[in-house]
């Protein structure tokens, strides 16, 4: 709520985005009318028949953030180039932008800034992550993520604007590009899977992303759900609902190799996944998280606190494509 007891008017940026969808499908349908920020034409085809209204803007121009942020109470930052690229690369999307939106919500009295950061702004070393954990990225995308927090925490002290940053983990729904594999019958893992990862629904990630905006919480914390789990674990509850679909387990070493060989090649894959040696590094990394983070400080828990309610309430998004359970 606003002042004055209505429901605040916020903005969301990459609201075509896979977690963007969800926060503004929770907005839209929580009662609000949010407005929802695309790129180009075409971007809004699964939110285009939203309660909302929409912005055509771009990160990188910012006489169009002034108009996105107009008459806001508050912004969701989602937008972000997100590749395991080089700071440069992606320097005019992460920091450049995010710092402009600021810069534009400020100027047009925005009080309320929510921003997405990633678990990549640790090494992927420590057994364990809680609020004390420095940061200590080893990927370009890891220390623009961390720059990005830093200037956007400085700026919104300095005009008294609450600002979290909310250092997401692994988040998985039925359209990531996990699930889109299992369904097609084939996911591939760089990595033997062994190591502990916090993983965290989308919807719930949506609800904390929300929830923040609403209660202007100001912090800077990774968080997930209530059980950090191996891929291994997380996947042999997805293999009893997707029965059909084969998975590889690649070595480290072997996955980082065949990536650095398609590294010249990278250009002709703007958004790239699992091809890149950067996403095999993060694939192996161990990063469990603190259950209790952030979750208490907004009075919150999640829907799906484990990925044994998480997973299979994914798999009965997409009844009927051959993906039953074993009895």
């Amino acid at each position: 709520m606003n002042e004055s007891g209505k429901k605040l008017k916020l903005l969301v940026t990459g609201a075509s985005g896979f977690i963007g969808q969800e926060v503004a499908h929770q907005l839209a349908f929580g009662g609000y009318y949010p407005r929802l920020m695309i790129r180009k034409a075409g971007d809004d085809c699964d939110i285009c028949h939203l309660p909302a209204d929409f912005a055509m803007a771009d990160l990188r121009n910012r006489e169009s953030l002034k108009q996105a942020v107009k008459g806001v109470d508050g912004i969701i930052h989602l937008a972000a180039r997100a590749t395991f690229e080089s700071y440069e690369t992606l320097k005019p999307s992460i920091l450049n932008g995010s710092l402009a939106l600021m810069e534009a919500g400020i100027a047009a009295g925005v009080r309320r800034f929510v921003y997405s950061s990633s678990l990549l702004v640790y090494n992927g070393s420590t057994p364990s992550v809680n609020a004390d954990t420095p940061a200590n990225p080893v990927l370009d995308y890891g220390r623009i993520k961390v720059d990005t927090e830093k200037k956007l925490s400085e700026m919104a002290a300095s005009a008294g604007v609450s600002f979290a940053a909310l250092r997401l983990p692994h988040v998985y729904g039925p359209k990531d590009l996990y699930f889109s594999q299992l369904r097609a019958g084939r996911l591939i893992l760089p990595g033997l899977g062994k190591n502990i990862y916090t993983h965290l629904h989308v919807a719930d990630a949506a609800a904390a992303i929300i929830a923040c905006a609403e209660k202007s919480y100001s912090g800077i914390l990774p968080f997930g759900d209530r059980l950090p789990a191996s891929w291994i674990d997380f996947l042999k509850v997805a293999k009893k609902y997707y029965t059909k679909a084969r998975v590889y387990l690649i070595p480290q070493w072997l996955a980082l190799m065949a990536t650095a060989l398609l590294t010249p090649l990278r250009h002709m894959r703007p958004y790239p996944g699992l091809e890149t040696p950067g996403a095999v590094r993060t694939y192996n990394f161990n990063l469990a998280v603190d259950p209790e983070l952030l979750w208490k400080d907004l009075g919150l828990a999640p829907a799906y606190p484990t990925i044994y309610e998480g997973i299979p309430a994914v798999a009965a998004e997409h009844p009927g494509q051959g993906v039953l359970p074993n009895r």
